[in-house]
């Protein structure tokens, strides 16, 4: 029996996708359009808008549905100062869980998607789902050569589901543009539209994943799952079964393990941006487990951003500048970044948020990556530094590509906090950059790129 591959939706699941997206637009529309009303309403009166009750009606407006607006609200929450401070306090407490999907329903999308007689293709198959999220849920399996594995349902109708949601998200974004005006928010807009409909194609999550476990080879710290091919498809990604506990199991141990899990999350995420211009773009701790030894699994591939070798480029060339105090040099790497008018005035703002992302990295002692700092604070102060200065300076029109840049360094820090490690981030970021030459790293990337499949960005 052959996998289908042609990504064509099954018809049982997807033949009233109009039907559904009217139905989403209702959902959603409902709640966020009458907030929107409201804050026009403010506006037009010259009050000051409530933010705090705004945020709390956008994350009830938000909160009984599931799917990709949910993970767009989280990637809002995410993203230092995208939305105003109190929306991103709502939106990070929303759940990203969905109810999984029973059995009978699992069996008619297996169906959809291996054909009739498809529980034959394995040993065992966990009717219950070991993990359900946004788009779709996991479950345990048993190859026929009695391999572990896991199988990564997509949620039915989720492409109508994300063109409906999307849609909306230009209602959000137009709510903070009427609260504040300092940051053109149009380019990050495109790009989560992008990343999140890259995320519905299974087919591209598993050359990610080829990607990735290529990357890491010999490096024995970092495991990636394997694809298996003859039972995945655009929206079913079955794959091997890597054990591994919740990362936050691991707050309470010796700060010698602790510092064993976080260098290895290091070396995941830098070395793979600065060899080959990817970066695992989604820094939620569900994607990682860590092994009894000390090892991480990386996990999800959905979201994974591909760079051009200029801009790695600019990152190496800033922190070179940062290092040296040499201005120029800082405007140079921002420029190449794609930030345009760079006045003295912006380029001393931007030198904010870059002495915050850089900091850790530019001191050569043994530290914590944020003295003092609660997790979930962590970037605010700075993001809040530097929205005030864009007040006076904007509007300022961040590029795509600093969007999932700046949101995955967060995360990173982020998990370095809730583990307590205290390292030199000063040594362990040189040793990944040393020797770095744009014009190898670009020929490097297209062929790994080539290699595993993955088709490069436009």
């Amino acid at each position: 029996m052959t996998t289908r591959k042609t990504g064509a939706p099954p018809k049982d699941d997807e033949a009233n996708r109009l039907g559904q997206r009217v139905k989403r637009y209702a959902q959603v529309g409902a709640g966020v359009g009458g907030l929107a009303a409201r804050v026009a309403g403010q506006r037009f009166l010259g009050l000051s808008p409530d933010n705090d009750r705004n945020a709390r009606d956008l994350k009830v407006a938000l909160g009984g549905l599931k799917g990709p607006i949910m993970k767009v609200a989280q990637m809002l929450a995410t993203i230092p100062d995208v939305v105003p401070a109190e929306f991103a306090s709502e939106l990070s407490e929303l759940q990203s869980a969905a109810p999984a999907m029973g059995w009978p329903f699992v069996k008619r999308r297996m169906r959809a998607e291996l054909g009739a007689g498809w529980e034959k293709r394995f040993r065992s198959f966990e009717h219950e789902a070991a993990a359900a999220a946004s788009l779709g849920q996991v479950h345990r399996a048993v190859g026929l050569d009695g391999a572990r594995l896991a199988a990564k349902l997509q949620y039915p109708d989720m492409q109508s589901a994300v063109d409906a949601d999307l849609n909306q998200l230009g209602i959000v974004f137009s709510i903070h543009r009427r609260l504040d005006s300092s940051v053109d928010t149009r380019e990050i807009y495109a790009e989560i539209r992008e990343r999140l409909r890259e995320e519905l194609d299974y087919e591209r999550e598993a050359a990610h994943m080829r990607l990735y476990k290529a990357i890491f080879a010999r490096e024995k710290r970092i495991a990636v799952p394997e694809v298996v091919e003859d039972l995945s498809t655009a929206r079913l990604l079955t794959m091997s079964w890597l054990d591994g506990a919740p990362l936050l199991t691991f707050r309470d141990r010796a700060l010698e393990d602790r510092n064993a899990i976080a260098e290895a999350m290091f070396m995941a995420w830098w070395y793979p941006f600065s060899h080959y211009g990817v970066i695992h773009g989604d820094p939620h701790l569900g994607n990682y487990t860590v092994r009894p030894d000390l090892g991480i699994n990386l996990l999800d591939y959905g979201c994974i951003r591909i760079f051009p070798a200029a801009f790695v480029e600019g990152v190496v060339e800033l922190y070179r500048a940062l290092e040296t105090e040499d201005r120029d040099r800082a405007a140079a790497a921002y420029a190449r970044w794609g930030f345009a008018n760079l006045s003295n005035e912006l380029i001393d703002v931007l030198n904010v948020w870059a002495g915050f992302i850089y900091g850790p990295m530019l001191d050569d002692r043994v530290r914590s990556i944020a003295d003092g700092v609660k997790p979930g604070d962590y970037g605010r102060k700075e993001a809040f530094q530097v929205h005030q200065a864009l007040r006076k300076l904007g509007p300022v029109t961040p590029p795509r590509e600093f969007v999932f840049m700046d949101r995955a360094a967060v995360g990173l820090g982020g998990v370095f906090l809730h583990l307590g490690a205290e390292l030199n981030f000063h040594r362990i970021f040189n040793e990944t950059i040393e020797g770095f030459e744009a014009a190898k790293l670009d020929k490097r990337q297209k062929e790994a790129l080539k290699k595993a499949g993955v088709r490069p960005p436009a």
